[in-house]
């Protein structure tokens, strides 16, 4: 809503300048006073005290404590913004917009507050400065901004280990809810999942292409696409459904979304993983010093990424293991990350991981050099923090081949299947010099004669749809609905 059609004066801003001056005048017209009478009383000229009444000059609290002494009103009557007029809301809403960067960035004369301006020319001011700001945050809302909200989002998520105790609190009264007793959950409970909830499933070959399922409230339906080969088919309706539960409203912005995400893909794991039973296989391998990501994904019949994101949150919490996990493409690029066992992701300036290349020398690139990608691939790794153990495997999908990789440090390696590995690298990234920068013969040889065409990330230059935070196409979305929706 744009401030012409609502003004609200923020708590936070109850002892500004323009509120306070406002809230003078009025209790001084209350009174029956003119400038000239309020000056006289606290020994200013009828200049000073429209300056005051305007805004336009801070007081210091004796100053306050004297002029509400003079008008007869409490200090705190001086500071409380409630029962301003609508006018008053309306001028300090455009003293504000014009005290603002984006009103000084168009170099325009300022508009002088009188009786002779209309309450609608003022809304119209406000709103014509609604609608710069939605368009300026808009082309600011840009993967800058997502990969900050992602960077502060995992430094939450390092401080409660990756444990969220009252998602997996829902999600052992969901599955206690269909008399789930435990191990691998069956498409067929998922249906019953869905069932207790009370949603049908549709299966169509139409969803739309931003979407991966859509849930209609309205008739108690969700609607999923048609099972892809290598794909989950319990993913995508688990997802939804945590979403449900959560109640999660439309995001506001990036570190909504993200949040948001984060939640539901946890829920999500907790249902295909659940803790109770997942915990007593795990400790039973870490006493074996048996440990395995394969282990956990064949035992509760889930992909190898959903059973190591799984074991980021059980890990720790439970077997008292501090872990690190990467997602990394076969260009090396890393596109999802967490740790808390203190080793050095590459980062950018903001301290943000994704789109960051890693070392060469990582098992999440090593990984990709071995011809065998039956076999699990471990690799120790001596890094700038410590040596550390990996284990990584190569993942397929849609846009390619990607690595899935869990370690965690030396110390605590020893529980791990995979632990006598012989494979052992050193890295020293940051440091350009590791596998950054060619061999000096060699940029001596090819530097002048090799002039490489870069492919051009399409994602780099593309903007979300006009009025999206999840970049969902609403109207693609709508007619949909319209298309399937019960007669």
């Amino acid at each position: 809503m744009t401030r012409g059609a609502h003004v609200d004066v923020d708590d936070e801003e109850m002892l500004d300048t323009l509120t306070i001056g406002r809230r003078i005048r009025q209790l001084r017209r209350s009174r029956g006073m003119t400038v000239d009478d309020l000056g006289a009383a606290i020994g200013r000229a009828a200049s000073q005290v429209s300056v005051i009444e305007n805004g336009k000059r801070e007081l210091k609290v004796a100053e306050l404590q004297r002029i509400a002494r003079v008008l007869g009103a409490s200090f705190d009557a001086l500071l409380e913004p409630a029962g301003l007029s609508r006018r008053d809301e309306l001028e300090i809403a455009l003293e504000r917009v014009q005290r603002g960067p984006i009103f000084a960035s168009l170099q325009l004369p300022p508009v002088a507050v009188r009786k002779s301006l209309s309450d609608e020319a003022i809304e119209t001011i406000l709103r014509l400065h609604d609608e710069l700001e939605r368009l300026h945050r808009q082309r600011a809302s840009t993967p800058e901004e997502a990969r900050i909200a992602n960077t502060e989002l995992r430094g939450q998520q390092r401080k409660r280990n990756n444990s969220y105790e009252e998602l997996e609190r829902a999600a052992a009264e969901l599955l206690a809810a269909i008399n789930h007793r435990g191990g691998p959950l069956s498409q067929r409970a998922t249906s019953q999942l869905a069932d207790h909830l009370g949603f049908t499933l549709h299966y169509v070959n139409d969803l739309p292409i931003t979407t991966r399922s859509i849930t209609d409230h309205r008739n108690g339906r969700i609607y999923l696409a048609v099972r892809q080969p290598g794909t989950d088919p319990r993913s995508a309706l688990l997802q939804a459904l945590a979403a449900h539960v959560l109640r999660q409203p439309a995001p506001k912005d990036y570190g909504d979304l993200l949040r948001q995400r984060v939640e539901t893909n946890y829920l999500a794991g907790a249902l295909m993983i659940p803790e109770a039973s997942a915990v007593e296989f795990l400790k039973a391998a870490k006493d074996a010093r048996e440990l395995s990501v394969e282990d956990l994904r064949d035992h509760f019949a889930v992909t190898y990424e959903t059973a190591a994101h799984r074991f980021t949150t059980l890990a720790t919490a439970h077997l008292g293991i501090p872990v690190h996990f990467l997602k990394v493409n076969s260009s090396g690029v890393l596109s999802k990350a967490y740790e808390n066992d203190a080793v050095q992701f590459p980062v950018d300036a903001l301290g943000s991981v994704e789109g960051q290349t890693v070392c060469r020398w990582w098992s999440a690139r090593q990984v990709f050099e071995v011809e065998d990608r039956l076999s699990p691939y471990h690799q120790y790794t001596d890094k700038p923090a410590g040596t550390y153990w990996c284990t990584s495997s190569i993942q397929s999908s849609a846009n390619g081949e990607f690595s899935v990789s869990l370690g965690t440090s030396f110390a605590h390696a020893k529980w791990f299947r995979g632990r006598d590995t012989k494979r052992r690298l050193t890295s020293t990234c940051p440091d350009p010099a590791c596998c950054r920068e060619p061999d000096p013969d060699r940029s001596a040889y090819w530097g002048d004669h090799v002039m490489p065409s870069a492919r051009l990330t399409t994602s780099l230059l593309a903007a979300m749809p006009d009025g999206s935070t999840d970049g969902v196409d609403k109207v693609d979305v709508y007619e949909f609905l319209e298309r399937h929706a019960p007669r």
